[in-house]
């Protein structure tokens, strides 16, 4: 089973009027961060959000082209499900997506916003796929796989064309995996124009099933996933998707959430770009070592920006804190007038910023008297942190690093 570049060269016509040419910009960031020339494909800047429309897009262009198709059927975690629904919506067809019941309040209300009848069912994708085939079935319509088929992969693949065209020197492009239709179509697309880029994937440590597939050359699902990455968590990649995989790339690695979150932080801190935890994947394995970026010019492919807002703030706390920029403790103080504003005089005094305090009186550890003091505050960094610790513990406090 093969695409040729004859295929992705059709899907890149099909897609030329109906989407976004998004730009390639230069991090000097994450250039001086890991030694090498850091750029960052904006996919999360196209219509809908994310990369998915292209696959979506060229699927039902192509049935159109071959009959025509009467209403369309999916499944999502939301991205392939906004997808979808507008490209359903610009050919005039009815469509219907299932997406899993933990799918971000914003992708359900984006979708449904393009017009398409959205059904909530399971706690994964894999789960909502089950449902969406039962559909299927029931109402005689046409399922549009968002990762394992090969009309989709060759308009997912479409973004290595426009990479090649926009940096021809390139020398790597990192891609975020889930199912495996973005990273097999950018693949396949990439090596038959040139076989000495190279094409690395990246998964989560919690949803790995292509990172396994890979190394041990051959297909492997897993029965559970956890991630903060709902866009790529999925528990059975596509055969398809395997195949090409493990034929066109060269290495696929895996990041954890708290890299994720970092890497999600440092986007929007630094480069100004909202970036869902799936597409910061590639960030996160170039910031944390997980490939070797040095001297090379690298791709990291932002594949959406679709993060529910209520969620953004738990990524900030998780990243602050994997950065070593929240320090959280507990003092235990007597509890009688003025001393908790001594302790929090001298926090002052060191620069930390104080974000919460709670008291806790009802320990069984504590004395009548005493009370435990928990404190979170922003600092400048590790140091910075080690600082203000050093400090209280000088002045007699006993502090508990929480």
């Amino acid at each position: 089973m093969d695409l040729p570049l004859s295929e992705f060269e059709l899907a890149a016509k099909r897609l030329a009027p109906m989407l976004h040419h998004t730009e390639l910009d230069l991090s000097s960031t994450f250039s001086s961060m890991t030694g090498g020339s850091i750029y960052l494909k904006c996919e999360n800047r196209q219509k809908t959000g994310s990369f998915k429309i292209r696959g979506a897009s060229n699927k039902i262009a192509a049935l159109m082209e071959n009959g025509g198709v009467s209403s369309v059927v999916a499944s999502s975690a939301g991205n392939h499900a906004q997808g979808v629904a507008c490209a359903a919506k610009k050919f005039g067809i009815p469509a219907t997506i299932v997406m899993p019941k933990t799918a971000p309040i914003a992708k359900v209300q984006a979708t449904e916003g393009y017009g398409a009848n959205v059904v909530l069912a399971g706690d994964c994708y894999d789960d909502a796929y089950k449902a969406a085939c039962e559909i299927c079935e029931t109402e005689h319509a046409t399922f549009l796989h968002p990762y394992n088929d090969l009309d989709v992969i060759a308009g997912q693949g479409t973004l290595g064309l426009e990479i090649v065209g926009d940096l021809p020197t390139v020398d790597m492009i990192i891609v975020p995996a889930g199912g495996g239709g973005l990273l097999a179509g950018v693949a396949a697309c990439v090596k038959q124009i040139n076989p000495r880029i190279e094409v690395i994937g990246v998964q989560a440590e919690g949803a790995n099933a292509i990172a396994q597939s890979f190394k041990a050359k051959k297909y492997i699902s897993t029965d559970t996933v956890s991630t903060i990455a709902d866009g790529i968590a999925v528990k059975a990649p596509g055969d398809i998707t395997v195949e090409l995989i493990n034929r066109y790339a060269d290495n696929v690695v895996t990041v954890t959430d708290n890299e994720i979150s970092e890497a999600i932080l440092l986007l929007m801190e630094r480069c100004k770009q909202i970036v869902e935890p799936s597409g910061a994947t590639p960030v996160a394995a170039v910031l944390k070592g997980k490939v070797d970026v040095k001297g090379k010019r690298v791709v990291c492919l932002l594949s959406g920006g679709n993060i529910d807002v209520s969620f953004i703030q738990c990524i900030i706390e998780q990243g602050l804190v994997a950065r070593h920029r929240r320090l959280r403790f507990t003092v235990k103080l007597l509890d009688k007038p003025g001393s908790l504003s001594h302790l929090l005089n001298h926090i002052a005094g060191q620069g930390a910023n104080i974000v919460s305090v709670a008291h806790d009186r009802l320990s069984t550890a504590l004395s009548p008297n005493e009370t435990n003091v928990s404190i979170t505050c922003e600092v400048g960094g590790a140091e910075h942190g080690k600082a203000v610790v050093s400090s209280l513990e000088s002045f007699g406090y006993t502090v508990t690093i929480n």
